[in-house]
C-alpha cells in the first residue's frame, strides 16, 4: 500500500469517526457553563443583601415610628438590634442604620429634629444628618403627604463583598430608605 492510499483511509476514518467529539465540546462550553453558574450565585447573593438591606430600614423605621411619645436610647439600642438581625445568617457589623425625625414644614422645607446611628455594633448621636439642617433626601411624594407633620426616616447602608470576586470584583454599595408617619400623629421624640 503506498502512503498516499493509508493517509486517505486514516482520513476517512477519522471523518467518520465520532469518538471524542463530546469531549472536546464540553471542554469548550465548560467555561461558559463555568462562569454562568458563578454568575447566577454573586447575583442572586447580591439581591438577597439588597433586600435584607431594604428590610433593615423598614423594620428600624416602622419599631420607631410605633413609638407613643419620646423612644429612650435604651429602646433604640433593642431597635438597632433587633433590625439587625435581619441579615442572618450574614454578618449585620457592616450594616449602617440611621433614624432621622423630620419635621415636614408648611412650606415644603425639612427640619432634622433628631438623628442616631447604629454601626458594627456601636449607638451614637454623631450621624449625617444635623439636628436643624435640611433632610435632602426625602421624596417629594412623602412631603406631599406630610406637610406639617413629622416623617420617620429610616436608612440602612451596606458594602456588599463579593463571594469569590470573579462576576463582581468590587464592592457594591447598598442604599435603601423607609419613610413612615408617626402612628400615633404626634412627634416621636428622643431622649
Amino acid at each position: 500500500m503506498s502512503a498516499a492510499g493509508t493517509l486517505k483511509r486514516w482520513l476517512q476514518r477519522l471523518i467518520r469517526t465520532e469518538r471524542g467529539v463530546a469531549a472536546v465540546e464540553f471542554a469548550l462550553i465548560l467555561p461558559i457553563m463555568v462562569l454562568t453558574y458563578v454568575g447566577t450565585l454573586e447575583a442572586s447573593t447580591l439581591i438577597t443583601m439588597d433586600r435584607k438591606v431594604q428590610s433593615v430600614a423598614g423594620a428600624m423605621g416602622d419599631l420607631v415610628a410605633r413609638v407613643d411619645g419620646s423612644v429612650t436610647a435604651s429602646q433604640m439600642q433593642d431597635f438597632f438590634r433587633a433590625s439587625s438581625g435581619i441579615m442572618t445568617p450574614y454578618s449585620s457589623s457592616a450594616v449602617q442604620q440611621v433614624v432621622t425625625a423630620v419635621r415636614v414644614n408648611n412650606d415644603r422645607s425639612t427640619t432634622v429634629l433628631w438623628s442616631r446611628k447604629y454601626e458594627g455594633g456601636v449607638y451614637s448621636s454623631s450621624t449625617p444628618h444635623a439636628v436643624g439642617a435640611a433632610f435632602a433626601p426625602l421624596p417629594e411624594e412623602m412631603i406631599n403627604i406630610a406637610l406639617g407633620q413629622t416623617v420617620i426616616a429610616a436608612e440602612a447602608h451596606y458594602s456588599y463583598t463579593p463571594l469569590l470576586g470573579v462576576i463582581f470584583d468590587r464592592p457594591v454599595h447598598l442604599y435603601r430608605s423607609s419613610f413612615f408617619m408617626p402612628r400615633f400623629g404626634a412627634p416621636v421624640g428622643i431622649q
